[in-house]
């Protein structure tokens, strides 16, 4: 006897599916854009608060008439470019501006000058090289307040240690501090001194990235060390270089506690700058004129803004040729 299983009839297709309910939805990845911008954030976040935000602020302060109370109160007329006609009719004013000039490109010439010749002299791994690096970069770690403490104190005309050492070799004292002849010469040297220990660094890690073949190619050709400087150092030196000058030439610009701790801009206002007369203007009176410090600080900052556009436009230009 024949046994035959009977099967239910099958469920079509169609059925099943919907009785099951919908498939589980799958999750896309995450669009890397998304990504890029959450890494973006923080910096963007920092940047709008602490630059964007500063100098939004200080750009509207050189266009009102601000006072002590207004100030405050925050209901300070507006008065368009006044400040800075003011700023500029000031007989402060042309003084200010050669004192900067002066002082950033003595300062320059002379940080690079020997920031380049340490590098170059460093670069030579003899022993003891790395520890001497080291002492070099003591002027740029101590504190400003410190260094320029210490330059007072070395420069003062009637106990300092450079009046004596001048004594000694017959030569009269000399006013650093308190000549109107010697006093932008003071701070120009004491920055010179905090500024060499930053371009020996940068130079030095420049130098790095120079194949020692090419020097040992130039010396069986019989080139001798200033040829070897001229025709290979100093050409593929030159990216450091910039970077070097132009960060240098904004830092160099903006130098105020060092000015104002060893004269204050005195005497005379001999040593007086842009960045130490926009204090001046703002703080250093019973009565500060908030609009027209603000001017001057934005003046410096017009002048950083239009070197840098310079160094990038001249950096394209490099990479297309």
């Amino acid at each position: 006897m024949n046994r035959t299983t009977q099967l239910p009839d099958p469920v079509p297709v169609f059925d099943r599916i919907r009785a099951a309910g919908p498939a589980p939805r799958r999750r896309r990845p995450a669009s890397p854009q998304w990504a890029a911008w959450a890494f973006l954030a923080p910096v963007t976040l920092y940047l709008a608060l602490f630059y964007a935000y500063p100098l939004y602020r200080n750009l509207d302060l050189s266009l009102r008439h601000y006072t002590v109370r207004s100030f405050v109160q925050g209901d300070a007329p507006f008065t368009g470019l006044a400040n800075y006609r003011t700023v500029f009719a000031d007989p402060t004013f042309v003084p200010a501006l050669l004192h900067t000039v002066v002082f950033t490109a003595v300062c320059l010439a002379f940080q690079y000058g020997i920031g380049l010749a340490l590098a170059v002299f460093f670069n030579q791994h003899f022993r003891l090289s790395a520890t001497l690096r080291a002492l070099f970069l003591v002027p740029w770690l101590l504190p400003l307040i410190v260094s320029a403490s210490t330059w007072s104190w070395m420069l003062n005309s009637d106990s300092g240690i450079v009046n004596a050492a001048l004594g000694v070799v017959g030569i009269d004292p000399v006013n650093w501090l308190t000549s109107p002849s010697w006093s932008l010469t003071s701070v120009i040297i004491a920055n010179i001194w905090i500024g060499v220990p930053f371009n020996l660094v940068v130079l030095y890690s420049g130098l790095q990235s120079i194949p020692g073949s090419l020097y040992e190619a130039a010396a069986l050709d019989g080139a001798n060390a200033w040829r070897r400087f001229r025709h290979i150092t100093f050409p593929l030196l030159r990216p450091v270089s910039a970077i070097t000058l132009l960060l240098g030439l904004v830092y160099t610009l903006k130098v105020f506690d060092i000015i104002w701790i060893m004269t204050k801009g005195g005497p005379a206002d001999s040593s007086t700058t842009l960045a130490t007369w926009s204090y001046q203007l703002g703080f250093g009176n019973l009565l500060p004129a908030f609009g027209p410090g603000a001017a001057v600080g934005n003046l410096l900052v017009v002048a950083a803004l239009v070197f840098g556009l310079v160094y990038l436009r001249v950096q394209r230009k490099q990479a297309l040729s």
